[in-house]
């Protein structure tokens, strides 16, 4: 990234303080740093609205964490993320370093200008150019996001490949076809790849907790300008396009591999909200 490069990322973030973004408002949920006070009070209201939101992203990024070194441990070393967001400490080249020390190879990926701006920052911080690459691109843009991809000469896929599309489909309604999407990036794999998915669910909570999360799904949708979706177990498990999942399967965030449960969650995992699954192409 050249100093011309770091400044326009540094202007973009200036240039958007006043608007709310999803991307920073979620950094805030994680407990993060960067967001403005627009991103702050937008998010203390959604948390007015449901108070579980914090405990929310944050189980949906320690299922991501889990994910990633459970795939680095089994021989993973390619790595695209697709909406990846404004990143936050344990970000996937640094957990997947963590297992592979000098080994992985990350390309993030998102559409908001702010969570690109803030990716370029982080790489240059902290990062090897030679192995990963944060890139401005579209999950519905399918053709343009595969050219970068492959413009970058990181990833070579004829080899396995861990495609990672977290807490981004609940973003993109059926008329804009995200399956389509999906189904492009699925048949670009290779054999022995795989493919992470969190989506928002909540198909098991309480009517009053489902009128809540409306409530906070219109927000968004108004003055986020980004509309959501909630989609029931069956809809989601057909984004991974009949590839088997690891076991357990589609389950909550805080169910997937994880040996240290929240107390709390043992009777009631659902109120994690979000879905999540790894699935393998055979």
């Amino acid at each position: 990234m050249s100093p011309d490069e770091l400044d326009r990322a540094k202007a973009v973030l200036r240039e958007s303080e006043n608007l709310p973004s999803e991307a920073r408002v979620y950094d805030y949920f994680l407990g993060g740093a960067a967001n403005f006070e627009v991103d702050r009070a937008f998010a203390e209201a959604q948390i007015a609205k449901y108070p579980d939101m914090p405990m929310i992203a944050s189980e949906n990024r320690r299922f991501l964490h889990r994910a990633v070194r459970y795939l680095a441990e089994h021989g993973i070393r390619q790595f695209v993320d697709i909406g990846s967001g404004v990143p936050t400490e344990g970000n996937v080249h640094q957990i997947a370093e963590e297992v592979l020390p000098g080994q992985c190879r990350v390309v993030y990926l998102d559409r908001d200008p702010i969570a690109h701006a803030h990716a370029q920052i982080l790489l240059r911080e902290d990062g090897d150019h030679a192995r990963h690459r944060a890139l401005r691109a579209d999950l519905l843009d399918t053709q343009d996001l595969w050219r970068q991809v492959n413009a970058t000469g990181l990833i070579d896929f004829s080899e396995p490949v861990a495609l990672l599309i977290v807490a981004v489909l609940h973003f993109i309604k059926d008329d804009r076809d995200p399956q389509q999407a999906v189904e492009f990036l699925r048949s670009k794999l290779a054999p022995g790849s795989y493919l992470v998915i969190s989506h928002a669910s909540g198909e098991d909570l309480s009517a009053g907790q489902q009128t809540a999360a409306e409530r906070v799904r219109s927000d968004y949708e108004s003055q986020a300008a980004n509309p959501g979706v909630f989609r029931r177990r069956e809809r989601i498990q057909e984004f991974f396009g009949g590839w088997p999942l690891l076991p357990p399967g589609l389950v909550w965030t805080p169910e997937w591999h994880d040996d240290s449960f929240v107390s709390g969650f043992t009777d009631d995992p659902a109120r994690a909200f979000i879905l999540a699954g790894v699935a393998r192409k055979p």
